[in-house]
């Protein structure tokens, strides 16, 4: 491909460029060029420095006449003519004849060529230059899908800037009157669009600069005095604008809606998560309880199998020592025998009379007539076992829901303290509002509505209306107690009764070792022990209210199917002092959060 490349280097560029070169190459070979080799590369340069800015230099002047392409090692004959050095060292080595291929003058000899640096060079910095150029305006074109310039004939460059006035669009080059000369600059600039004619009205051919908000169209200024004469049209600008603002507010719009639809994936995403990790723990609860009931099975089948061989393993001791004993006998009675056989063969008178007498005695033996083993009795063992099973399950079980109910109930314990405003008058809190125990002074306080004025009891200052709550009391040292939780609206003066009716779901101790839950009437609990600290549970949707001996990791009892409809508090009752045998107080303990 051939290449023209103006030169717009400036004057002082150019003739610094060339004189350096001239200087180094006179210098480094002063003989290299001959004075009408300098006449000739002056001409072929074309050379002049007074109008060396607008000079043209084109590839022409730099091709080798042999292989038409730039120099490559250039070498110049006597003549003054250039060739590459592999170009006119080839023609040379085909022809006798030692010519110039160019002007044909013949030489007498192969000349000695060496490489013209000069040449060389600026073949080198033309190269250099062109490719440049070349790049430059190739990332100048117009691509597919941009807009080209209307002015550039041939190649089509990408326009920069579109006129609304002249109605064409730019490029960097064309676009500089308009950036320059003052009536120009004061047409409308926009960034490159196509289509311009689509800005004229079709009716009028001049530019639609109005907008009529009646028909919601544009229009041109002829326009408002004939169709649109009492339309409400307003310049384009200021429709655009607020037609700007509309759109900003969509934008704006969508994007809240985006962000609410983001909120929503990430809550998706975390209700997936929170019930992927419950599935995890739900499962290793499962595995935990099936893995201890399998044995427990276990255990019982091989106590089963045990206790089956242990009563053949007596049976069979008890036999081999009848056995044995009878072997015995056995020994001593074929031993009598064979006495006695020997005599009664005996010729000898004498010796059998006094022989017999000695045989009157006969040998030590038991009587086996009533003697007998009976087969042990396996009939019921398995449904013993299987029974035995059941109610060791059972209890296991209680245990292990107990367990993992608590371990549910941990994620929800809430850092409670009691409301001083709500607490009988007998009632001592702690100064952190974590403990109560009855003293014998009535305080004078308030009688607000929320006080407590004969039951001595006192509400926590935390409330619950939905979700769950969980709290552990300790209990320790004290014969008398009551816990719980109350609705907001309970009857909190003169004799109150603790039931469900009322507002009450609550257990208590009385003397001791006296467990019941209030349902209504009294429900005793049976408890293997004696509870020091008691969680309590409550689930306000699920209608649920449980109590556990947290240090046993046992469930004590469960109001279910309960219908909350009111704000729930806790319920604390140190009961009375009794002579200093209940002074004991109840302590609001921190949940120790263990898995």
């Amino acid at each position: 491909m051939k290449l023209k490349v103006g030169v717009n280097d400036s004057r002082a560029a150019l003739e610094t460029s060339l004189s350096v070169s001239l200087q180094r190459n006179f210098q480094l070979n002063p003989a290299g060029f001959s004075q009408q080799q300098q006449q000739n590369l002056c001409q072929t340069l074309s050379v002049d420095m007074s109008a060396a800015a607008s000079c043209l230099l084109t590839e022409d002047q730099f091709l080798c006449s042999i292989c038409l392409d730039v120099f490559t090692d250039p070498v110049s004959t006597r003549c003054g003519h250039n060739f590459c050095k592999t170009c006119i060292t080839e023609h040379w080595d085909k022809h006798v004849t030692y010519q110039c291929p160019n002007c044909k003058e013949v030489f007498d000899s192969r000349p000695q060529l060496r490489v013209n640096t000069f040449i060389s060079e600026m073949a080198a910095q033309f190269r250099q230059s062109a490719q440049k150029r070349v790049s430059s305006s190739e990332q100048q074109v117009s691509k597919p899908g941009e807009v080209p310039c209307d002015v550039c004939t041939g190649t089509k460059l990408k326009a920069l800037k579109s006129c609304l006035v002249c109605l064409e669009s730019y490029c960097e080059t064309h676009l500089q009157p308009h950036l320059t000369k003052s009536g120009l600059k004061r047409h409308q600039l926009i960034n490159p669009v196509e289509d311009l004619e689509d800005r004229m009205c079709p009716k009028h051919d001049i530019l639609l600069e109005l907008f009529c908000q009646t028909d919601q169209t544009c229009v041109c200024m002829l326009c408002t005095i004939s169709d649109h004469k009492t339309h409400d049209v307003v310049p384009l600008k200021e429709e655009y604008e607020g037609k700007k603002a509309e759109l900003g507010e969509t934008e704006a719009e969508i994007q809240q809606m985006i962000q609410k639809r983001r909120l929503k994936i990430e809550e998706m995403k975390h209700s997936v998560a929170l019930s992927k990790e419950a599935a995890h723990r739900e499962t290793a609860d499962g595995v935990q309880v099936f893995t201890a009931l399998k044995e427990s099975v276990e255990r019982s089948q091989a106590e089963l199998i045990d206790t089956i061989k242990e009563k053949q393993r007596k049976t069979e001791k008890q036999a081999e020592g009848f056995i044995k004993e009878l072997e015995q006998e056995i020994s001593e009675l074929k031993k009598r025998s064979t006495e006695v056989e020997q005599l009664s063969q005996s010729e000898d008178h004498l010796h059998l009379l006094q022989s017999c007498s000695s045989l009157n005695a006969a040998p030590p033996t038991k009587d086996w007539t009533e003697v007998s083993i009976h087969p042990p009795s396996y009939e019921g063992t398995v449904r013993r076992a299987v029974s035995q099973l059941e109610e060791t399950l059972s209890q296991q079980m209680k245990k292990l829901f107990a367990e993992a109910d608590l371990k549910r109930a941990h994620k929800s314990a809430v850092d409670l303290t009691l409301d001083p405003d709500t607490a009988n008058p007998k009632l001592i809190l702690s100064d952190d509002g974590k403990q109560v125990s009855c003293g014998y002074v009535w305080k004078k306080l308030p009688d607000n509505p929320e006080r407590f004025d004969y039951c001595p009891g006192v509400l926590g200052k935390q409330s619950l209306s939905s979700g769950s709550f969980y709290y552990e009391v300790q209990v320790k040292g004290k014969p008398d107690w009551d816990l719980g939780v109350a609705r907001e609206s309970i009857n909190r003066k003169g004799l109150v009764t603790m039931s469900p009716q009322n507002g009450y779901w609550t257990i208590w101790l009385r003397n001791e070792n006296e467990y019941d839950a209030c349902v209504g009437p009294l429900v005793r609990l049976s408890l293997k022990s004696r509870p020091e600290k008691v969680g309590v549970f409550v689930d306000y949707e699920e209608g649920l209210v449980s109590f556990y001996d947290v240090d046993a990791a046992a469930l004590i009892y469960s109001f279910t199917g309960c219908c909350f409809t009111e704000k729930l508090y806790p319920y604390f009752s140190p009961c009375i002092n009794n002579a200093a045998k209940n002074s004991a107080p109840l302590i609001i303990s921190p949940v120790n959060h263990t898995e």
